[in-house]
């Protein structure tokens, strides 16, 4: 099949980056108008996102590279390009598709904001920045775009700015994932000094880690990537560096969306997946990936259970998530992770967007203060459960295909991982359950005013809801028991998979997993769905545990006696030292400076008398000095 729209790839970040740089030479003055300026750039994406797959649908499609000279320094050559694969053109579909649904619910949602086209512009320089990371032929142009998105995450969570919540949130975000960013630029330099003629591309790093060539030994390719693995840590909300994730929250609920669902924290484990082949050299650091994963999707998945905000519970979720993410990438199965990513990017965005719908209606995000509201939003009623479903890992909706896939690569890993991601299988379900009952059912808990006037959201916001709804049912049907087209698809592309099949089907993993899931919404309905159960019952019977959970184990606590104070402390020392020993030492000479200055006119006063007495000083010093000097 002729390669055409993969020529033009190239087009699908220039879009949105033109709709930036039209609304920001603008102003504000473009008012509304910029909404629909930005969201029509995010549709062209989509629409070329969408040929583009379609063209390599067949099984004879070739990966497509394009690339330009971008600075010449001696003998080193950089370039700057973008290569087309089936894995990237499966993310480009998700990132634009879900870039486009939150233009247009934000059409709604931020319609009174009077800063509407700021808030546009910079959703279009996210969705170009996120484009061209996934387009990205070579490692130093993923890092340069893998910049832009962590620069674009702070303005959008602090998009909000006047709440003192958005402006830490947004900061602690850009710090925390600075540290990721750190070892991720560590790697790329270290592929830079080791690699044959400094290369720095996907088709390079293929062909030399796939040849098991010297020039690498197997400690340094350990340690490369295990770096490349920090910046996925760092980006994918990974334990340690997960605390800027749920504090994301206090930005504007489409931007949740967009930040939790396909977009960038999906980037960490496009990264790993996009540099498996340095992974697949190092069955050590495959192993520290499927250990971070694992303990990450448990770890969240029990703070999950105790959150009384609805979008942190959401966003806790997330990260357990990308911990399944990455447990199927530690475990070899890179295209079961794929497909977990792609299932995961509808259902996560229907949830949040669904939550927003819920927000906008009774001004809160309290789900003690909620309650009943799916007689009155049925329509969000209905799809959330459907989205609360397929993350909990019900038949035969999106997410109880990949999660199984997810799972069966963990049981050929180790059944200790598998025993782990089961147990989160069955916290998911709980949380779930727990949400949409609080939320949705009984009677409400909040002020009768706000009950009253809550009605469903308006077009604009339910229509993006439906087409998700719809992706959430159908997306996991492209891996089956009896359809394996997508893992042989990308394995096609080097997507890291050896075997089409990895990350298979298994009997027992589906009756676990769909045992975990019953059990967990089987609970959730006893604790809190059952008319007159009490909202505070589990609390109640464990208070302790309850807390901690709520506490999120005192991670930010540890973090904040650890670093925060200490770093305080040094920052309030070198202030001092810069105040006095640094900025003392300058004015001293400055004031030096000054004296001597206004001696010199007292001197040079115009008066003979003082010029006289002046030279008489200066002979009798001299004779002093020379007489003197028999006696020195």
């Amino acid at each position: 099949m002729d390669i055409v729209f993969s020529q033009v790839a190239w087009l699908a970040p220039l879009f949105p980056l033109t709709a930036f740089a039209v609304l920001t030479a603008m102003g504000r003055g473009l008012g509304k108008a910029g909404a629909i300026v930005a969201t029509a750039a995010s549709l062209l994406s989509f629409v070329l996102a969408l040929l583009i797959a379609a063209e390599r649908l067949g099984d004879s499609a070739e990966d497509y590279t394009g690339r330009i000279e971008w600075l010449r320094a001696g003998g080193v050559v950089l370039h700057a390009g973008y290569e087309v694969t089936n894995l990237t053109a499966l993310m480009l579909v998700i990132v634009t598709l879900v870039a486009l649904l939150v233009n247009v619910y934000s059409l709604s949602y931020m319609k009174d904001d009077e800063r509407i086209s700021v808030f546009f512009a910079y959703v279009a320089l996210f969705t170009a920045s996120m484009l061209g990371l996934v387009l990205a032929d070579n490692l130093l142009t993923l890092y340069v775009c893998w910049e832009l998105v962590g620069v674009c995450s702070f303005l959008l969570i602090g998009f909000w700015f006047r709440k003192p919540e958005a402006r830490a949130a947004a900061k602690k975000a850009f710090v925390v994932t600075r540290i990721g960013d750190l070892g991720l630029l560590i790697a790329i330099l270290l592929l830079y000094w080791n690699m044959p003629n400094h290369a720095l591309d996907y088709t390079s790093l293929y062909n030399v880690f796939h040849s098991q060539s010297e020039a690498l030994s197997d400690s340094l390719t350990t340690l490369i990537a295990l770096l490349i693995f920090l910046g996925a840590v760092g980006k994918s909300g990974q334990f340690p560096l997960h605390v800027w994730l749920p504090d994301a929250m206090e930005g504007p609920t489409p931007i949740s969306a967009l930040i939790h669902a396909a977009t960038m924290v999906a980037a960490g484990v496009y990264l790993v997946a996009r540099t498996f082949d340095v992974f697949e050299a190092s069955p050590n650091a495959l192993t520290v990936v499927a250990l971070v994963g694992a303990f990450t999707a448990i770890f969240a998945a029990a703070i999950g259970l105790a959150q009384n905000d609805i979008k942190r519970v959401l966003a806790y979720s997330t990260v357990s998530q990308l911990g399944y993410m990455m447990l199927a990438l530690g475990s070899g199965a890179a295209a079961a992770a794929m497909f977990h990513l792609f299932t995961h990017a509808f259902f996560k965005a229907l949830l949040f967007l669904a939550a927003g719908s819920v927000i906008h209606a009774v001004h809160t995000q309290d789900i003690r203060e909620m309650g009943g509201l799916g007689r009155r939003m049925k329509l969000t009623a209905w799809t959330f459960g459907i989205g609360a479903l397929a993350l909990s890992g019900v038949p035969p909706l999106s997410g109880f295909w990949s999660k199984d896939a997810v799972l069966a690569a963990a049981l050929e890993k180790s059944p200790w991982l598998f025993a782990v991601a089961v147990v989160t299988a069955l916290f998911t379900a709980l949380y779930m359950a727990r949400l949409f009952f609080l939320v949705f059912t009984g009677s409400s808990r909040g002020e009768a005013v706000v009950y009253v006037h809550a009605k469903e959201s308006p077009a604009a916001m339910t229509v993006p809801l439906v087409i998700l709804a719809v992706l959430t049912v159908a997306a996991g049907f492209v891996w089956t028991p009896w359809n394996e087209w997508l893992p042989g698809w990308l394995a096609g592309s080097g997507a890291g998979e050896e075997e089409a099949g990895a990350g298979g089907w298994n009997g027992v993993v589906v009756a676990a997993s769909v045992a975990a899931s019953l059990l967990g919404l089987l609970l959730g309905w006893l604790v809190y769905g059952r008319k007159g159960a009490a909202v505070s019952a589990a609390a109640a019977k464990a208070p302790g545990l309850v807390r901690i959970l709520e506490r999120k184990f005192y991670i930010d606590e540890l973090y904040d006696i650890a670093f925060v104070r200490p770093l305080a402390v040094l920052g309030r020392a070198l202030h001092v030292f810069d105040e006095v020993v640094v900025d003392g030492a300058v004015r001293l000479v400055g004031r030096s400076v000054q004296a001597a200055g206004k001696l010199n006119t007292r001197l040079l006063s115009g008066q003979l008398q003082t010029y006289g007495l002046a030279a008489l000083a200066g002979a009798v010093i001299l004779i002093v000095a020379i007489a003197g000097r028999r006696f020195w």
